[in-house]
């Protein structure tokens, strides 16, 4: 008896565990339908990601007036930026949260018809990355263009050299990740939420 259990535990594992191609299809499809809510939420961390790489930037060029000063107003900008960063980081928690609040009939149907935890989990890592790699990316270069256009109209275009670009490229490819692992972290509790739902009670409640 013991042997059928294990046996059919194993071939409803296999018909529930879709590929991760399956997975990112529908991500991508939720995404295009809430298209508005995916943007406030990506917004967050665009902003966020553009202050970062903005303060950053600046910091690439030469400041004048004494050293000590001049490092003590790199200190307070560079805490802003990430106090910048955390603040978003708890907006796309709560939006994610929302997302979930939105969507419980269609994870209760999504379980009720066999997904794992770990399917539903999947989801939203996929969805929430998807939209934390694209924000990160165009943050950082909006960010990075803006401050560079600014110090270029007062005249320190001979201060871009081998040196500024080497640390621009490096910057926003610090910036993408750092955007991007931060939406995953704010992601974490949501997904998890999501996952541990049961079923029946998710059908029955009305938004």
């Amino acid at each position: 008896m013991s042997t059928n259990i294990n046996h059919k535990d194993r071939k409803i594992h296999r018909q529930i565990s879709l590929p991760f191609s399956k997975a990112f299809q529908i991500s991508m499809e939720s995404i295009r339908i809430r298209f508005w809510r995916s943007l406030i939420t990506a917004s967050g961390i665009f902003l966020g990601i553009a202050f970062f790489v903005a303060v950053r930037t600046g910091m690439l060029f030469p400041s004048a007036g004494p050293a000590s000063e001049v490092v003590a107003a790199e200190n307070r900008q560079l805490w802003l930026s990430i106090m910048a960063l955390v603040v978003c980081t708890v907006g796309i928690t709560n939006a994610m949260l929302m997302a979930v609040t939105e969507r419980y009939k269609e994870i209760g149907t999504m379980k009720c018809l066999g997904a794992l935890d770990s399917f539903i989990v999947k989801l939203f890592f996929i969805e929430s990355c998807l939209l934390g790699l694209i924000a990160s990316v165009l943050g950082s270069l909006i960010g990075w263009f803006f401050v560079t256009i600014i110090h270029l109209l007062g005249g320190e275009i001979s201060h871009m050299t081998a040196i500024f670009w080497l640390g621009s490229l490096k910057l926003i490819g610090l910036s993408t990740v750092l955007g991007t692992f931060l939406t995953f972290l704010a992601t974490i509790f949501p997904a998890i939420r999501a996952a541990q739902m049961p079923p029946a009670a998710a059908l029955r409640v009305e938004i």
